[in-house]
């Protein structure tokens, strides 16, 4: 073909593609452009997960008559003069495309008054193409109603998300410029739900209050840089990070995610992702936090605007550091310190390894199975009361899942042989004796192995259609998530109560547990319900399609009796003959051993008898 110019209308539709990713994507550079014009009030209104409408009002400066059709022109800005402006941007926007783009694949309408005029102006763009203009009677400020977004572009439509997924990415959104802007009165609403609203005080405290709930703000920790001693020295030979302020908040250890989402990172006021300074905050917790779970942290980095370029990427979400290792050592050294100056002096009894027989207390092993404030693993508060009789007299309900009873003596492969138990070593594993030799068997890793065959022999019988039985709870255990959690919670309350769990909404992002799946009723509710939650973040895992497996694993794991527990010889019986008739008694549902096997040939060679 040959070489020609593509349409306005053309290169419109191709550059919305870098900056109007999906709804999410609009409401951010909305809002953006509302902080821009001074607004004190933002208002965002969303239907069909922004599909069908993503309006935002704010009661900023507003636009000028005059200038309304060219704020939707192409590279059309009000914030840039020269080239020079570049090196020193404190606007959150500046590149000039947002409002084209938004315009492109979208049928808008904006409404808007200016500071000092008389009247507002409505203005209707369809396509990017005008059809529309009249003068009305408005407030001051602005209000852009995009409906119906990538009507012609089918197939970019074809790529969204489910609408609760796109829902989440604009409550992430919302409640990040909330965080950022304190001073401003944020207000969202989902088809007609309020699901988020800050008051606009100022105080970042009662932000995070709205967003994390009272429980975990109260914990959170003011970041406070110490002063380093400059006095005398020359401005050149200063630390470079003494250019670089960083505030904020971030929680004690124990306090702790399955993901890094819980990680927000602000440069002068913007929102970004670096994964470097999101692994200066992991690094600040380095030997805090259980292998794989990570911190919550919300971290402000002000600097000079030209110590940092904002303009690398269309979103304005990545930025480049004149100097990033400076910027990497400030936020560690920051939240290291913050952290570090709170943590209590632990006692030396934490420290004790092993007692005479008969202690009841717990090991200080490292193990991210049970953790208690002190970041130290605790004894479980699921108190086994098992009996050696039968797997009846246990507090679990239901039988095992497998036959009871097998002649098989070896451990390779199918069932284990019937054992003897001998006793307990390190609080954490079984002793027992079998027809060919000694097995040290796991009891985290078996008991976890019971719960789950256990759990899915009630799922593939009763649960697919009339649920997993529950036991409820005498007083229900309120939880509060964030609005990116409660979106995914919505989205699965039916699944959950299949499971077992029966979750009613209790407020604006607030929860009660009414009832726990029976087998595992002794779990505390609200760690049981986030231990849920904080799997179902992981959008990315390999059981995804299986999405009621992975909520049986995590509650399995969360119920299971933790390493540190000291058992007595009736529930050491319990557990291993229960795990005598189990299916696949060899590994835990995450594919860890459940024992050891020594043969008495093995221990024959090892004593030199053979």
């Amino acid at each position: 073909m040959p070489i020609q110019v593509l349409s306005d209308q053309l290169a419109s539709q191709i550059a919305a593609g870098e900056v109007v990713e999906r709804p999410s994507s609009v409401v951010k550079e909305l809002i953006e452009n509302a902080i821009d014009a001074g607004a004190k009030t933002i208002n965002v209104d969303i239907r069909n997960g922004g599909r069908n409408l993503i309006q935002v009002a704010d009661d900023g400066d507003g636009i000028p008559a005059d200038e309304l059709e060219v704020a939707f022109m192409r590279h059309a800005t009000s914030k840039l003069r020269t080239a020079e402006d570049l090196n020193t941007i404190y606007t959150l926007g500046f590149r000039g495309e947002a409002l084209a783009a938004i315009a492109a694949v979208s049928q808008l309408t904006a409404v808007t008054r200016a500071k000092g005029e008389t009247a507002g102006t409505r203005l209707v763009l369809e396509g990017g193409h005008k059809s529309g203009r009249e003068t009305v009677g408005a407030p001051q400020g602005t209000v852009i109603a995009v409906e119906n977004l990538f009507y012609n572009l089918p197939a970019r439509l074809k790529f969204l998300k489910s609408v609760t997924t796109e829902r989440r990415l604009i409550d992430e959104y919302v409640t990040r410029y909330a965080l950022a802007y304190p001073e401003i009165r944020f207000r969202l609403t989902h088809d007609n739900r309020l699901t988020f609203q800050s008051n606009g005080s100022g105080q970042l405290m009662d932000v995070l209050v709205s967003v994390y709930g009272p429980d975990t703000a109260r914990d959170l920790l003011e970041i406070r840089e110490e002063e380093e001693e400059t006095a005398g020295e020359p401005e050149e030979k200063q630390s470079p990070t003494k250019a670089i302020n960083v505030s904020g908040y971030a929680g004690p250890p124990r306090h702790n995610w399955a993901n890094r989402n819980h990680i927000t990172l602000f440069v002068n006021g913007r929102w970004i992702k670096d994964n470097r300074l999101t692994y200066a905050v992991i690094q600040a917790y380095h030997t805090l936090l259980p292998t794989g779970r990570y911190p919550l942290a919300v971290v402000f980095l002000e600097m000079p605007a030209e110590q940092v370029d904002v303009n690398v990427h269309p979103t304005k979400a990545e930025v480049r550091f004149r100097q990033s290792n400076a910027a990497f050592s400030a936020v560690q050294r920051a939240v290291r310190q913050t952290i570090i100056a709170d943590s209590p002096v632990r006692q030396g009894g934490h420290f004790a390894s092993f007692q005479p027989s008969g202690w009841a207390g717990t090991t200080a092993r490292h193990d991210s199975d049970s953790w208690d404030d002190s970041g130290w693993e605790s004894q479980s508060a699921f108190d086994l009361d098992w009996s050696s009789g039968s797997e009846g007299d246990s507090p679990i309900t239901g039988s095992s899942p497998a036959a009871a009873g097998t002649n098989e003596t070896m451990a390779g492969g199918g069932r284990i042989p019937i054992m003897r138990v001998v006793g307990q070593v390190g609080a954490a594993y079984i002793i027992t004796e079998g027809p060919d030799g000694l097995y040290l068997i796991d009891q985290h890793a078996a008991h976890e192995r019971i719960l789950y065959e256990q759990f899915m022999a009630a799922w593939q019988e009763n649960g697919r259609n009339e649920g997993i039985a529950s036991q409820g709870l005498v007083t229900g255990a309120v939880v509060q998530l964030t609005p990116p959690q409660a979106a995914l919670l919505d989205e699965h309350l039916a699944l959950l109560s299949q499971i077992g769990f029966q979750v009613e909404p209790f407020g604006p992002n607030t929860y009660m547990v009414r009832s726990l799946p029976a087998v595992v009723a002794r779990l505390d509710p609200a760690r049981a319900l986030m231990d849920v939650i904080e799997d179902l973040e992981r959008g990315d895992e390999p059981l995804q399609s299986k999405i009621e497996a992975r909520i049986i694993l995590r509650v399995c794991k969360s119920a299971a009796v933790k390493a540190g527990q000291t058992l007595s010889r009736q529930e050491m019986e319990a557990m291993i003959h229960q795990l005598e008739n189990c299916h696949n008694p060899h590994t835990c549902p995450h594919g860890r051993p459940t024992l050891i096997h020594l043969s008495v040939a093995q221990l024959a060679r090892e004593f030199g008898r053979t």
